[in-house]
């Protein structure tokens, strides 16, 4: 599956919305990836997660860990691709944290498995609860890459496919001085 076919398939599951959007990272943009759209069809999925499992077949690692919310299905679709154990991470009392009886262990080797990046907030957050327990991350993965300017990622990031989206900070953005209001639709608790 190319990038074209990717993109396609976002668009024919209307995962690919336009209008005015408020992203979990807190900045504002014009077009949002809502890949719980194309998650839902897991003969959709398969294909589009299976362009970052190829990408990463030569990477040595042991488990594959996804911040929930949008994290969680990807991880675990990765994991069943790559034939590794996949867990998620969870905000307790606005945290990331790793529990339900999930084990990192010191010295494990981790993919972090996100839907989309813009800013790197979530899986950043995870990053640092998986080395404070003594794991290395060797990579992130994410279905849409479609990273801010100036975005720092300090590990090799694979993706299913890249889009530019125009993104704004909240008094920049050209949609609130119009008047348009937005929508959230990120898991991420904001105002």
């Amino acid at each position: 599956m190319e990038n074209k076919q990717v993109i396609e398939t976002l668009k024919e599951v209307d995962a690919l919305l336009e209008g005015h959007f408020l992203l979990s990272s807190g900045k504002h943009s014009n077009r949002y990836c809502q890949c719980a759209k194309l998650l839902q069809y897991p003969d959709k999925a398969a294909p589009v997660v299976k362009v970052i499992a190829d990408k990463i077949k030569d990477i040595d690692f042991d488990i594959v860990v996804g911040p929930a919310m949008g994290g969680v299905v990807v991880a675990y679709e990765l994991a069943r691709q790559v034939g590794k154990p996949g867990i998620f991470a969870e905000r307790v009392d606005g945290v990331m944290t790793i529990r339900r009886g999930f084990e990192i262990t010191k010295g494990m080797k981790c993919i972090i498995s996100e839907d989309v990046v813009t800013t790197g907030k979530s899986f950043k957050e995870v990053a640092k609860v998986l080395e404070e327990l003594g794991a290395e991350v060797v990579g992130v993965t994410c279905i849409v890459d479609r990273r801010v300017p100036n975005a720092e990622i300090p590990y090799p990031l694979y993706s299913a496919v890249q889009l530019e989206v125009e993104t704004y900070d909240k008094d920049e953005c050209p949609l609130c001085k119009a008047g348009v209001e937005y929508v959230k639709p990120g898991s991420r608790n904001i105002k």
